[in-house]
This record gives C-alpha cells, sequence and structure tokens, in this order.
C-alpha cells in the first residue's frame, strides 16, 4: 500500500487574506494527492506583548521532523527574527525537502515567489507619469521580510528613475498591520511637512487603514492624497473607493508549492527558484475607474456569509465564556469547551494538555522538576482530554508528544492545524483542528483561543489557591521541624477525640513528655544538634502511637499524645515502648550525648467538669515528679 505523504506547513497569522489564499492553494493542491497537510500556525506579533509571543511560537517547538516528508515554510509571516531563524535552522537540520514562499534567501530551499519588485515598480511609475504626483510617501512593511525589501527597494528606484526622491520623515516602516497605517498618517500629518500627494502601501491591509484615518484628518481619497497598497485582497477589491493595488496569484503559489515539494518527494527534479508574476490594479483610490468592479449581488452575498457566520460564532463564544466564568474544577471545564466545540463545524477537534499544567505551587516549591511550568517546548508526554469526532469525545489518558496527534490520523488528505495553548509564556498545551474551516475563515477563531486558554489558566490558579490555602493550613496545625502536630493542631484534633470518648463512655489516655537536657545539648553542641535531637524524640513518640491516637509538639521541648483507652494497662503499655525505642535510637545515631525525656501517663474516665487542660496538667505534674528524680549529668556521654 503507498504511503501517505506527510507534509508540515510552517505560518504565522492563519486569519489573514495573503496566508489564507496560499493555504487554499496548498490545500487543494495535497488533496488532489491525497496527502495530509499539518500546519503549526502561531498569532504572534498581534498583541504588544512579547510574553505573549512567547507562548505562541512555542507551537513551532512541537514539529516531530522525523514524522513528516516534506516542509512548506511561510516564514514570511513569522514577523520575529530570532524565532524565524530558529525555525530555517531546525527545518534545515532535519534534512527534509522544502519549499519556501517569497524567500530566496536560502538557495537549499525551493522558493516559489512572486515578483514584487517589477508589480510594485510599475504602480509607482503610474502614480508618478499619469497622476502627475511628486511629493510621495511610503508605508513599508518590515525590511529583514523579503517581500517587503523588494517593495521598498522597487519604490526607491522608481523614484530615482524619474528623477524624485524622498526623505526619511516620509517613510514609515511597520510590520504589514492595519495600526501601522494609522500611525504612519499620524506621523506624516504632524511632521510639518507639505502634504503628500500620494501615500504608496507594502499591502492593503495598511493602505485601507490609511484610507481612514486620512478621513478623520477630514481628508479625502483620491482627491486630497491619492493611496495604493499591494496584495489585491477582498477588502481592498469592495472597498470604497476600490484601491489600487498589485493582484498577486496566492492561490497559484500555494499549489505550486506543494506540487513541486510532492514531487520532490517522489524523486522528481525541479529548478530552485519559481516565479510568478503579479500585476498592478489602478482602480478609484488613485484617482482611475476601476473597470472591472465587483458584481454587486455576489458582493451582498458574500457579506451576509460574512455577517452570518461571524453572528453564529460571537453566539457560540459568548455562550461558551459566560458558562467556562462558572466552572472552579477541571472535569466541568473541560465538559464546557467539548460541548461549544460540537457547534463548530470540525471532523477532529483535540485539546492537548502537558502533563505538568495543572501541577500545584507547592509541588514546585517542593522541588519537584515536573511541576515546574513549560516555557520553552512540551512535556515528553501529553494528555489529550478532549478527542472529540463525531460528536463523541474519547480521550487518551498519555500520548507521547513526538506523535503530535494523540491517535493517527486513519487516511489521507487531512488537514490538520496546531495551534497554540498557552497563557502569556507559560505553555499549557495546544489544540489540533482536522478538517474544519473554522481556524482560517472564521474572524473569531483567535478570539475562542484565547477565551479556552484563558479558561485553563482559571482553572490552574484555582488549583494553585486550593492547594495555597491547604499549605497554610497545614503549616497552621504542623510544627515546621518536628513535622507533627503543633498546639493549634493539637487543640483542633484532641478536642474532637475528647468529646468523641466523653459521648461513648470510652476512657481517655494521655501522654506528657519533656525532653532532658535540651539546653546542654543546644550549649555543648550548637542549636542544629538540639534540632536534631528534638527531631529524633518526635519520631520516636510517633512510633508509640497507635492507631487513632493523635502526638503532638506542645511547645518547646514538651510533647503530648492523646488517645482513647480500655484500662490502665495502656500507661505501662505506651512508656515502656517509648523507653525502649528511645535506646533503639540513641543506639543507631550513635551521638556524644543522650537523647533522653521524661513521661507522665494517666488513663481517665472523663467526667462531668473535667475538661482536656485539666487531664493534660494530671500528666504533666507526674512527668514533672520523674524528672526530678533524674540527674541532669547523665544526658552527656563520657566514653
Amino acid at each position: 500500500m503507498k504511503k501517505t505523504v506527510e507534509i508540515a506547513v510552517i505560518v504565522a497569522g492563519i486569519d489573514e487574506e495573503y496566508q489564507n489564499s496560499i493555504l487554499d492553494g496548498i490545500i487543494r493542491c495535497a488533496r488532489l494527492s491525497h496527502a495530509n497537510i499539518s500546519c503549526f500556525c502561531a498569532f504572534g506579533g498581534v498583541i504588544s506583548s512579547n510574553k505573549f509571543d512567547i507562548g505562541e511560537y512555542n507551537i513551532y517547538s512541537l514539529i516531530n521532523y522525523e514524522k513528516f516528508d516534506g516542509v512548506i515554510l511561510l516564514t514570511n509571516t513569522i514577523s520575529d527574527p530570532a524565532e524565524k531563524e530558529k525555525i530555517l535552522q531546525s527545518v534545515k537540520n532535519s534534512g527534509l525537502p522544502v519549499t519556501v514562499l517569497d524567500c530566496d534567501d536560502y538557495p537549499e530551499f525551493y522558493n516559489v515567489s512572486i515578483d514584487n519588485f517589477k508589480a510594485m515598480k510599475e504602480l509607482v511609475d503610474h502614480v508618478i507619469t499619469v497622476h502627475d504626483a511628486k511629493l510621495i510617501n511610503y508605508i513599508s512593511g518590515p525590511l529583514t521580510n523579503p517581500e517587503a525589501a523588494d517593495r521598498y527597494r522597487a519604490f526607491l528606484e522608481a523614484l530615482s528613475e524619474h528623477g524624485l526622491s524622498t526623505d526619511t520623515d516620509r517613510i514609515y516602516f511597520g510590520e504589514f498591520r492595519p495600526s501601522d497605517g494609522i500611525k504612519a498618517v499620524a506621523r506624516f500629518i504632524s511632521s510639518g511637512k507639505p502634504r503628500p500627494q500620494a501615500i504608496i502601501c507594502a499591502n492593503d491591509a495598511m493602505a485601507l487603514a490609511a484610507v481612514e484615518e486620512l478621513g478623520n484628518f477630514g481628508y479625502r481619497v483620491p482627491d486630497d492624497i491619492i493611496v495604493t497598497g499591494f496584495d489585491n485582497t477582498y477588502n481592498a477589491r469592495h472597498h470604497l473607493p476600490a484601491l489600487t493595488t498589485v493582484s498577486r496569484p496566492l492561490d497559484e503559489a500555494g499549489y505550486k508549492a506543494c506540487s513541486i515539494l510532492i514531487d520532490l518527494i517522489g524523486g522528481k527534479e525541479h529548478p530552485r527558484t519559481t516565479t510568478l508574476e503579479a500585476s498592478p490594479v489602478f482602480a478609484e483610490s488613485c484617482g482611475c475607474t476601476a473597470v472591472n468592479r465587483a458584481d454587486i449581488t455576489e458582493y451582498l452575498s458574500s457579506i451576509y456569509k460574512l455577517l452570518n457566520s461571524c453572528r453564529t460564532d460571537i453566539s457560540v463564544i459568548n455562550r461558551m465564556t459566560t458558562e467556562l466564568a462558572e466552572n472552579d474544577d477541571s472535569e466541568s471545564n473541560l465538559r464546557t469547551i467539548a460541548r461549544f466545540i460540537n457547534e463548530i463545524k470540525c471532523e477532529r477537534f483535540c485539546l492537548c494538555l502537558c502533563t505538568n499544567w495543572d501541577k500545584v505551587l507547592m509541588d514546585e516549591q517542593r522541588g519537584n522538576p515536573d511541576a515546574v511550568i513549560q516555557i520553552q517546548g512540551y512535556t515528553s508526554k501529553m494528555k489529550a482530554p478532549i478527542v472529540l469526532e463525531g460528536g463523541v469525545n474519547s480521550p487518551t489518558e498519555l500520548f507521547d508528544t513526538a506523535d503530535m496527534q494523540p491517535a493517527p490520523l486513519k487516511n489521507g488528505g487531512n488537514v490538520s492545524y496546531f495551534l497554540p495553548l498557552h497563557f502569556r509564556e507559560q505553555c499549557l498545551g495546544y489544540y489540533i483542528f482536522t478538517n474544519s474551516l473554522f481556524p482560517t475563515k472564521s474572524l473569531l477563531c483567535h478570539t475562542l483561543l484565547l477565551n479556552i486558554s484563558n479558561s485553563v489558566e482559571n482553572i490552574r490558579k484555582l488549583l494553585h489557591l486550593s492547594s495555597v490555602i491547604n499549605e497554610l493550613d497545614r503549616l497552621y496545625v504542623i510544627d515546621p521541624l518536628c513535622d507533627i502536630y503543633n498546639r493549634n493542631g493539637f487543640i483542633r484534633s484532641a478536642d474532637a477525640l475528647f468529646r468523641k470518648c466523653k459521648a461513648n463512655g470510652e476512657k481517655l489516655l494521655v501522654s506528657f513528655i519533656d525532653m532532658d537536657g535540651l539546653k546542654l545539648i543546644n550549649d555543648n553542641f550548637g542549636h542544629k544538634e538540639g534540632d536534631f535531637a528534638l527531631q529524633r524524640l518526635a519520631a520516636v513518640i510517633t512510633d508509640c502511637c497507635r492507631e487513632g491516637m493523635i502526638c503532638a509538639r506542645f511547645g518547646g521541648d514538651e510533647f503530648i499524645i492523646i488517645g482513647s483507652s480500655d484500662s490502665e494497662d495502656d500507661i505501662s503499655a505506651v512508656e515502656s515502648t517509648f523507653y525502649s525505642r528511645l535506646d533503639g535510637i540513641n543506639a543507631v545515631i550513635k551521638k556524644p550525648y543522650t537523647i533522653s525525656a521524661s513521661i507522665g501517663t494517666i488513663v481517665t474516665e472523663i467526667s462531668e467538669g473535667k475538661n482536656l487542660f485539666n487531664l493534660i496538667t494530671q500528666a504533666d505534674e507526674i512527668m514533672y515528679e520523674k524528672k526530678k528524680r533524674k540527674k541532669t549529668s547523665r544526658y552527656l556521654r563520657h566514653d
């Protein structure tokens, strides 16, 4: 049987039109070849938070290249240079065949590019020659991005050929985001320079935002200022005014990248570079009339579908967020998530969690390395409490992280999106959507993931809070040196035992123990040895307690044992056991001092008017009489 080809796609920002169009072409080709696509996606750079980006980019560390036959890189969508370089090194080390989109920096990869330079130069030429623009500003993408660099170079060359120049105040370097268009316009308008006749933008997202911001300043496009974009996105085509831009065969580029990769995997040869042509689209935003404005009926239909889809997704997210806020344990949280994910069209959905996602703070503080939350990478094993398929949840208790999927896919032609589950930089796990349009076509996929991630973090915090409360309670009742009850713990537990014995007519045994010679040990051998002696004495006292008895460090060098009793014979039984085990511990530790203690014990019925502290006082008095008969000198060894 022919092996299914497995392809990894590495990309960021899959909800944007460029990535959408490229992925559409990749998926179309892969399904024709019955290949499986595993798309590793992040939303890095979307939120102005370095910690958030660390959590997002962690998804790329999940990729086990040994499971794949080839890789398609859209590293031009990843804005972080360090993260991009890390991915490139991992891909190179894998030895797999690689196709890359719009990047000729790596001759070992097979580059499918679109000629950005020629089309941008034609567009700028058009603005200068047809519309007679002389004062031209530019909004650029990051020059570390090859496409941004090509477009910027074309802009400068076009100006130079027409004897024009521009200064730094007329250039704004952004990150290809709409917010860059807004910031650039604000800077241009406040610069004190003469108003630009045209603003050339390196992509449509920045251009459309710039048009809107110019409107806020009272400028009309194109009457006052020409604005152009690049990419010919859906929004650019349907904006008013329609945007002058550059049309690129993105779907074809994605298809070509996948087709070449499948050929390479099959042993066929290909040239290292495949270049596709782009072409300017002259429309209303530069003053030209749109020749091929989209049919209004088709446009209205698509807008209705988009709005209807958004309403549906918003309803799911709002209802899910409300219910998640009410959950206070992991099981109910997971049930809520699974129920609402069933409303999203998806053949399979997996929620995979690091095995240490719910480890509590106390485990971490006690030095358990498995309790430390992940920052880089994932735990070697993962758990998948949600594996939804056909509306049925079949959780996987544990699976190897190297497998990535909690259970193998049964056939080829599948598309799986791997998306990070994290809180700030803390890695909690990841999601897998298989054969679903939701990750790329919904405007609210990232919002849904953020809500789920926050709910998982809320549960983790509740677990931590519960752990801290339990630890505080333990510290309140447990003596930290001897690890037995302190006076608070004794009172809490002994009072209940006292009332039980009184109610049942049972006798009560109370032993009061006072260590002999602790001061001499401290003075002669140091307080560390004194602490050691107290700990060993506490261990002896604990060993003397049968089931149902309570022991405690009552204070300083005083200890107490309490329990129900059948007869006064228990006095000699407890005390003889105590002395015997005390001799035994001294024989084992072989210290230059003897651990010694005096014990006084009573067994009594609990009559009316007696309280627990009356009985403790009686046992204390018996102990004190015994202590007076001892000589302090015996506590030091002279051998």
